[in-house]
């Protein structure tokens, strides 16, 4: 009996390997893409054959696709071999913009990132790959893109290389080639880069205390004190909404659109990061930080301004992210998962994520309320609490 329903498929959006029966499962990627995969034995060796990706392959059509397939394995074939001669093979920049469409457009990543994404490998890759069928593309053609910008663009290459990889591998799954994704181990023929991790700049966590006071009452001082008690993004914190806002629960409920993983986030709020909410509400119906133009949150150049202005110009506002965490790790007893998911990082592989449904909410909320403490030891100094938060904020 199979084990997937049309509506269930859909539903579908956690990482993991979801089975159908008869060795046909349903495969969700890291990033949310979903392709048809079948496990059987071709000539006495296991071998997993991609069917074609979910949007354009139905259940119905994938387990006709596997019954095909199984059938040829039975009678002695080869289902890929068979398939590839009577399939034509799309270029590099075509296998490219499918992903580009089901992959990243598709799953609702947002348009910055979408952009870039494509950006890249038309600047980079198609001059020298792109018009290229995608099962003769070999690790000498991903060498060639990545070498001449490999030192002198690192993160970009970093980015052109994990791009190839996901193109290369969505043509593998949908059948296009066998063997090994030409970017695995391209790295051998590659120089060592000089700029591999490259932090931002972060006020020592022992430092935090002593800026806060130093902030002052303006727009962008209370942005940077919840930015600091929440351990959030910049981004995050200019686009932050009071409809986000759960006070009654004592929540931040930031919607998957506006995060880097397009999961929603939960951010458990403090005193200390209620009263920032209640001095600043009435500013705004909508930005809970507004900026000086009716209808726009704050400049995203407005707290790392604040900070030059008070003398911590050396430190960045992302930074903070690292002093939390620096903090976390030395004056914290709780497991490194709770600070990373505190983070909004991403924590175990896609079977632990599969398993774990719970974003552990009550002990980030411990974790974050010792982390106030320690930013604010005497929170008068810094935030007033006139009214009852239950009063001022909704």
């Amino acid at each position: 009996m199979p084990k997937l329903t049309a509506r269930r498929a859909e539903a579908l959006k956690d990482p993991g390997h979801y089975v159908d029966g008869d060795g046909l499962a349903l495969v969700i990627g890291r990033r949310g893409g979903k392709s048809w995969v079948l496990r059987t034995m071709v000539r006495g060796k296991r071998r997993d054959i991609g069917l074609g990706g979910y949007s354009w392959v139905s259940l119905a059509e994938a387990r006709e696709k596997a019954r095909e397939a199984r059938k040829i394995a039975r009678d002695g074939g080869d289902p890929i071999a068979q398939r590839l001669a009577h399939v034509a093979c799309p270029t590099f920049s075509e296998a490219a913009r499918q992903v580009h469409a089901d992959q990243v457009v598709g799953q609702g990543s947002n348009g910055k990132h979408q952009d870039q994404w494509i950006n890249t490998l038309v600047t980079y890759a198609f001059p020298a790959i792109g018009a290229k069928p995608v099962n003769d593309i070999t690790q000498a053609d991903v060498l060639a893109v990545l070498a001449p910008i490999w030192t002198d663009k690192a993160e970009t290459a970093r980015r052109v290389r994990q791009r190839i990889r996901t193109v290369m591998d969505w043509a593998r799954t949908a059948g296009h080639y066998t063997g090994v994704n030409p970017v695995e181990g391209v790295n051998k023929g590659l120089s060592k880069q000089r700029d591999v991790v490259k932090h931002h700049a972060a006020l020592h966590w022992q430092d935090v205390p002593t800026l806060l006071p130093k902030l002052g009452n303006s727009t962008a001082a209370r942005a940077l004190q919840f930015l600091i008690l929440t351990a959030a993004r910049t981004g995050e914190i200019i686009g932050a909404r009071w409809s986000e806002i759960d006070v009654q629960e004592r929540l931040w409920i930031i919607p998957k659109e506006r995060m880097k993983s397009n999961r929603e986030h939960r951010v458990p709020l403090t005193d200390e990061a209620l009263a920032v909410l209640a001095d600043v509400r009435g500013l705004d119906d909508d930005f809970v930080f507004p900026g000086q133009r009716i209808g726009k949150g704050l400049s995203n150049m407005a707290m790392a301004q604040l900070l030059k202005r008070v003398g911590y110009g050396d430190a960045t506002v992302h930074g903070f992210r690292s002093s939390f965490r620096d903090w976390a790790a030395e004056k914290s007893a709780m497991p490194r998962e709770i600070a990373e998911l505190s983070l909004a990082h991403t924590v175990g592989n896609a079977v632990e994520r599969a398993y774990r449904r719970s974003d552990l909410i009550e002990k980030r909320r411990d974790l974050m309320e010792k982390w106030s403490a320690h930013c604010l030891p005497s929170s008068g100094d810094v935030i007033r609490l006139e009214t009852p938060i239950g009063k001022q904020v909704k």
